[in-house]
């Protein structure tokens, strides 16, 4: 049974993967995040929701506002 999900879970990352156009980076970012696939695939911007920004970017601005906006990096 734990291999079922398992296999179930990389099928729906792969096609979240291949239907909103990700790699692999913005992937593990996601799942950093807790989404799920179905989430990012339902988040797909339609033609007429010009506001909407493509996943990939979406994913990589909630990144930076968790990891990066409220903290100071000093280098």
């Amino acid at each position: 049974m734990v291999g079922t999900n398992k296999n179930k879970r990389d099928i729906e990352w792969k096609e979240a993967k291949k239907k909103c156009r990700l790699n692999a980076e913005t992937i593990q970012m996601a799942k950093e995040l807790g989404l799920n696939p179905k989430s990012l695939i339902k988040n797909i911007p339609n033609k007429n929701q010009s506001w909407k920004k493509p996943v990939y970017l979406w994913i990589r601005e909630m990144y930076w506002k968790r990891n990066y906006d409220n903290k100071k990096i000093y280098s």
